[in-house]
């Protein structure tokens, strides 16, 4: 019986689902989000899939799984009760957080609310010093005392996170072990056991939005393994984590900040993964969903990593290009630049008669006007729809029918506050959608000092292939790629990662005077860790691979760069040489090096993978023969130099050969691709439409 990987990514519009045979067979499907439980959807889609392709849930040896319920919980407000307990003292952490606003001279900003008010913050007696030595014994009584304060106002959580707890989480692990027992049945999330990082507020933060949202996410993935059981599946389900690996349902359900960017990490690593099985090492990478698009770099065959990340903020003020309007987690993260321009987002006038696009979104429900789920505002879908861009009845593969006069009239309605005509203010919608997706796209590009027109645009998700054209233009991109099942790629994506796990320690030491064996032994101690947990995950010792990293920085410096420690033991050579290193990466990020500065350890990590018998990536991907018949051309508008123009629209397969020229639209299941006038696209040997610049 040939053997499939389940893959499913849940978005703020669709939820994706594919089957991936160990033959590079491609099964999908799409359904929409259920946001009142994610998990409907995900097993209607799956009970729909398994019927149409006649395979049996038996077949299924592994699921991966992509959500934003994290992120969700968070922005939305839906997580539980929390309390903190925390050294006498440092109360109020939390309302202290950073001096940073996301709008310069705004005066009207107000920083989040803390996720745990302050009658639930609790303090207790005890002090542990940046050294690691007790300088004040912890108050156990004061523990209990609060434990029954915790019981009494009846919290779902609790974080525990005590000052200088990153260099010994004694009095943490002393302080958990009450709770405990006192709380029985209330999760406890320590601070030491988390993330042992330095900085009082991040890893509070860190600690507090894991607690919040822990139940939530423990009781999402309880429901998800029994759903997929109800319908004969067994597998072991894993779930993307923020930094490209995926980890085991149970443990992300007890440390779900590791999975907070779980969705779109999922389509950077199969971006990735595919870009390496090309032999493209340097390209942008391009998703466009119904709510958000993102944008990433991968140079020389890898994607950048951010230490932390911050989540609940304002969707408009895009992710990592403006900090300070959300809540801060020490989590390792692929470094993407994201916007709220997507398929859903809501077209509308601002005060100077202008149109603007999102951050707000339809959503899943109501979606789009053309939906007929009951949307009223215009959205990008339905500007898209009225300039011929979309099938004018019904999108993936014809089970979503179009309402194409209802996203006229909300369209018209907009163009007449402003005196457009329709056409007019649909491509203005597309345009000023396009505009947003920019920022990001420039974010990871030229603001980094690189030529986007030196680079091919990979693009996926649902939206992504019909605007690509318009912005590869104008970063001056000579090639696109949109991959097989664009618009689930993420969902496919994940079905490339690797089981992972993350051992971290602060290890606040400078490089002079630094005790090598010391160091050594610390990495050993994480190494053993990493080892421990693959192995728990059913990985044989061949099967495991551990890499080293650490933290550094310059003595005096707040902010750290990660580099890979490859050599082990330590040795006085190879210290010099990761000093080296150092200095190098410094004046590549920072435009300048000190050779006068000593250098220090912030953090030792130990990451272990367990690494897949077969290949993560099969050598090609066959897409089902397309079964919902496509009209051979109809009108499409390209904006004043071109009008409209009669475009003929094909299936992928019909890409094979010759280039052929744009205008081209391309219908499939999953997704559109509008090839623009002055493009010519084929089909390569792994199925990836390769759009080229030129007649």
């Amino acid at each position: 019986m040939t053997h499939f990987r389940l893959g499913v990514d849940i978005g703020g519009t669709f939820t994706d689902i594919v089957l991936l045979g160990a033959d590079g067979a491609l099964y999908n499907k799409k359904i929409l989000s259920t946001p009142d439980d994610y998990s409907r959807a995900i097993e209607d889609g799956v009970r729909s899939l398994l019927e149409t392709t006649g395979i049996p849930p038996t077949a299924i040896g592994e699921v991966a799984h992509g959500t934003t319920v994290a992120t969700n919980a968070i922005i939305e407000r839906k997580g539980v009760r929390v309390a903190l307990i925390t050294t006498e003292g440092f109360r109020d952490v939390l309302e202290i957080a950073r001096f940073r606003a996301p709008r310069l001279y705004d005066v009207s900003f107000r920083k989040p609310e803390p996720l745990v008010e302050r009658r639930l913050r609790f303090t207790v007696p005890e002090r542990i010093t940046a050294l690691g030595e007790i300088d004040l014994p912890l108050d156990k009584d004061s523990v209990a005392r609060v434990a029954a304060q915790c019981a009494a106002a009846d919290v779902n959580a609790v974080a525990v996170c005590f000052i200088n707890a990153y260099v010994s989480g004694e009095h943490e692990e002393a302080a958990a072990a009450i709770l405990r027992d006192k709380l029985p049945g209330i999760p406890v999330t320590v601070s030491s056991e988390l993330v042992p990082q330095i900085q009082e507020y991040e890893r509070t933060s860190t600690a507090v939005v894991n607690a919040y949202i822990r139940p939530v996410i423990e009781h999402y993935a309880e429901r998800l393994e029994t759903r997929l059981a109800d319908i004969g599946i067994t597998a072991p389900v894993n779930i993307m984590q923020s930094n490209g690996g995926v980890l085991p349902a149970k443990i992300a359900a007890r440390k779900p900040i590791f999975v907070i960017e779980s969705g779109p990490a999922a389509g950077v690593v199969g971006a990735q993964r595919l870009g390496a099985k090309l032999g493209i090492n340097d390209f942008i990478v391009f998703d466009m969903g119904g709510t958000t698009a993102k944008a990433t770099i991968i140079a020389d065959g890898a994607y950048a990593m951010a230490p932390e990340t911050e989540v609940g903020g304002d969707a408009a003020l895009g992710h990592r290009m403006t900090q300070g309007g959300g809540y801060i987690v020490q989590a390792p993260t692929i470094d993407i630049a994201e916007v709220g321009a997507g398929g859903g987002s809501i077209a509308w006038i601002d005060s100077g008669g202008g149109i603007q696009v999102g951050p707000r979104s339809a959503g899943a429900d109501p979606g789009p006007v053309c939906y007929g789920q009951g949307g009223q505002d215009a959205t990008v879908t339905d500007g898209n729809l009225l300039l011929g861009y979309l099938n004018p009845s019904a999108l993936v593969g014809g089970e979503l029918s179009l309402d194409r006069d209802g996203a006229e009239q909300a369209v018209a309605a907009l163009g007449e506050a402003i005196g457009m005509d329709t056409t007019d203010t649909a491509y203005g919608i597309h345009l000023i959608a396009n505009a947003r997706m920019m920022r990001a796209l420039s974010s990871v590009s030229s603001e980094r000092g690189l030529d986007p027109a030196g680079f091919p645009l990979l693009a996926f998700g649902g939206n992504g292939g019909v605007h690509v054209c318009n912005l590869a233009e104008a970063l001056g991109c000579q090639q696109i790629l949109v991959p097989p099942a664009a618009g689930l790629f993420s969902a496919l994506g994940l079905l490339f990662a690797d089981v992972e796990h993350q051992c971290i320690r602060a290890y606040y030491q400078s490089f002079d005077g630094l005790d090598l064996d010391a160091c050594n032994k610390t990495f050993a101690t994480l190494i053993d860790e990493a080892n421990t947990l693959i192995a728990a995950d059913g990985y044989a010792e061949q099967a495991r691979q551990i890499t080293c990293s650490a933290e550094l920085k310059y003595v005096g410096q707040n902010t750290a760069l990660a580099l890979s420690v490859p050599h082990l033991p330590l040795t006085l050579d190879s210290l010099a040489a990761l000093a080296e290193s150092f200095a190098v990466a410094h004046e590549a990020t920072f435009g300048y090096r000190s050779d006068e500065e000593s250098v220090q350890f912030v953090s030792l990590k130990a990451v272990g993978q367990g690494l897949s018998a077969t290949p993560r990536l099969p050598d090609s991907i066959t897409l089902p023969q397309q079964t919902q018949p496509i009209s051979a051309a109809r009108q499409a508008y390209y904006g004043p130099d071109h009008g409209w123009l009669e475009t003929p629209v094909v299936p992928r397969a019909a890409l094979n050969g010759t280039p052929k020229a744009g205008p081209l639209i391309v219908e499939e299941y999953d997704s559109t691709t509008v090839v623009r006038p002055g493009w010519n696209a084929q089909l390569d040997s792994w199925n990836n439409i390769v759009i080229n610049k030129g007649l």
